[in-house]
């Protein structure tokens, strides 16, 4: 089953059960996709690895929306925004601890003869590549620069 699919199931149930919270968090995923779709010149149907894109993103807002929240003194929403978080990362990849985080990142750089700061691009590139979304793009940035520097 697809990914869009599996989210508009899950959103069929949360309605049967009445959950408030999962409703509103998959409707705007599903409407994020929707609207993904009909970007661009012209219209398509996102695959999986897309819409996971999309789902990455929606989690990446919610994330600083909640740090927001806090920094303004309004941990009620940031209880909200975290919620929602929890019910959107259902649908995301695993993310990898540190170390192995810190591995790759080595062996990436190590293989590459990526060694100085203007070597940042196409490092990144080549973890990102191997991480595939299983890793915040700001931490294998910090690994990155500070292996770099």
């Amino acid at each position: 089953m697809g990914l869009l699919k599996e989210i508009r199931a899950d959103l069929t149930e949360a309605m049967k059960a009445k959950d408030k919270l999962t409703i509103s968090t998959l409707r705007s995923v599903v409407a994020a996709v929707q609207e993904a779709e009909v970007a661009g010149a012209s219209a398509t149907t996102l695959n999986d690895e897309q819409v996971q894109k999309v789902i990455a993103a929606q989690a990446k807002r919610r994330v600083e929306a909640a740090e927001a929240f806090e920094q303004g003194g309004r941990p009620e929403k940031a209880a909200d925004e975290r919620a929602e978080l929890s019910v959107l990362e259902r649908y995301l990849p695993e993310q990898m601890d540190e170390s192995a985080l810190v591995e790759i990142v080595e062996r990436v750089l190590a293989d590459g003869g990526h060694s100085t700061m203007a070597d940042m691009g196409q490092a990144m590139k080549a973890v990102n590549e191997e991480v595939a979304g299983r890793a915040e793009g700001r931490i294998i940035a910090d690994l990155v620069k500070s292996r770099l520097s």
